[in-house]
């Protein structure tokens, strides 16, 4: 998510190599100072970055450990605001109502989808979502089908005004008892005073504990300057930066927080509903630094995975019973975690790795395609139990998957060798493999070689 910063800060620690050396700390800050600018950081925040870094560094000593502090350091006061609320708050007194805003094309509609299934998912709350932009051509439609797929709750009336439309749905909310109601409101391609009219009149109504702003991560300063506006002619809690796997600079996330004076508080960083990160500052910096994420990623696991059924499963595995119907539901748990890249992303040393998966997707690659399709031409007994598949079984699933007959050996073949390595893993020593086979590809050599 963060890999054009992240190299650059480790390419400035990486110069620091001998003590009391002030030389290396220039060049160090130099570059730096370069890379910040390129990525689309502020000027006024990289200057505040690189003065505070280096006076902190000389105060302490000049070492890699102190420069790598007083960077921590100076990156998590950036991305703070005192008494700012981190990711989500609930008001004290349900249904907690937010004002989702923006331009056209911020990608608004969709994040209001993703905040949805969050919320759903991982925070287990009950959760409806009004139409109020009649503005553009066909945004209720696309809330529907996104709110058809998350399974949540829809207010949507195109013949009504935005007002009535928040009435009824907050009615609704107050009734049927919903914990939080997510208002997707009109944008335009630039702002006018019609627009702020319609929202001013919205907000009135829907008396929101929360208003975020989305912003198009691919705009760059852009996206700061609008946020700006839209905080003081509506008023705004927190920016939602949009289609940030898309900006390979990403350092307007770094500047938003002190330019705009309201909180970053989450990140979209895919196209699917899993994708949306909350912004916590230190482990946002953790991340910048290449050292991952593990709380938000044990949060995201803890939400998503049964803790009952995970204990089932790894018991099947260390007893080598783990099958299709097994592999099935794993892939279900996977999709609802988010992308391959922001999972990985989210695992300590494997930022590299992180980017040779780019956009990888489990769901839709070829190779899950064609286990997907020969799974589904399997009998219940032949999912429970692989080692019932002869040569005329074989034959009769290559035909119903429509696939070659040495797609389906290959295809077992890998799936026994995954089943065994699994075991494995689950033995004694088997996590110690399992951190020396990450060291290999961390160190450069690329992907190790699985059998197959």
């Amino acid at each position: 998510m963060f890999d054009t910063l992240t190299d650059s800060f480790k390419n400035a620690i990486g110069k620091i190599r001998f003590h009391d050396d002030e030389k290396a700390l220039k060049k160090a800050t130099t570059e730096l100072k370069k890379s910040l600018l390129k990525s689309d950081v502020h000027h006024k925040v990289v200057k505040d970055l690189i003065s505070t870094v280096e006076l902190e560094t000389k105060k302490h000593g000049v070492g890699k450990d102190n420069f790598l502090k007083a960077l921590q350091d100076k990156l998590t006061d950036i991305l703070t605001l005192e008494g700012a609320p981190k990711g989500f708050t609930f008001a004290s007194k349900p249904p907690t109502v937010v004002l989702m805003i923006g331009l056209q094309g911020s990608g608004k509609t969709t994040t209001t989808g993703k905040l949805a299934y969050f919320l759903k998912e991982q925070k287990k709350k009950k959760v409806l979502i009004i139409a109020a932009d009649l503005q553009r051509l066909a945004a209720v439609e696309q809330l529907k089908q996104i709110a058809s797929n998350i399974e949540v709750e829809l207010v949507a009336d195109e013949g009504a005004t935005p007002t009535d439309i928040v009435k009824h749905g907050l009615d609704k909310a107050e009734k049927e008892l919903y914990d939080v109601v997510l208002i997707d409101t009109a944008g335009r391609l630039a702002i006018d005073d019609e627009l702020m009219d319609e929202l001013a009149e919205v907000k009135k109504v829907a008396n929101p504990d929360d208003l975020f702003y989305v912003a198009d991560a691919m705009t760059g300063q852009d996206a700061v300057r609008t946020a700006q506006t839209f905080k003081e002619k509506i008023g705004i809690t927190g920016v939602v930066l949009s289609k940030f796997d898309g900006d390979g600079k990403g350092g307007v996330a770094l500047g938003l927080t002190q330019q705009v004076g309201v909180p970053l508080r989450f990140i979209g960083n895919g196209e699917k509903m899993p994708d949306l990160e909350q912004f916590i500052a230190d482990r946002i910096v953790s991340r910048l630094m290449g050292a991952g994420d593990v709380e938000g990623l044990a949060e995201r696991a803890a939400a998503t995975i049964d803790p009952k059924e995970a204990k089932r499963m790894t018991q099947k595995i260390k007893k080598g019973q783990f099958n299709f119907n097994d592999f099935l539901a794993q892939m279900e748990q996977m999709k609802k975690l988010g992308s391959m890249k922001s999972i990985m992303g989210m695992i300590p040393g494997m930022g590299n790795m992180a980017k040779q998966i780019g956009d990888m997707d489990l769901e839709n690659s070829d190779e899950i395609k064609q286990i997907k399709a020969l799974v589904s031409s399997m009998t219940l007994k032949e999912r429970e139990n692989p080692d019932l598949l002869n040569n005329m079984r074989k034959r009769r699933l290559a035909a119903g998957a429509g696939l070659e007959p040495m797609h389906v050996n290959r295809v077992l073949k890998q799936f026994k060798n995954a089943s065994k390595m699994a075991k494995k893993m689950s033995t004694k020593g088997g996590m110690k493999q399992m951190q020396d086979m990450m060291s290999q590809m961390q160190g450069g050599g690329g992907l190790p070689n699985i059998p197959r």
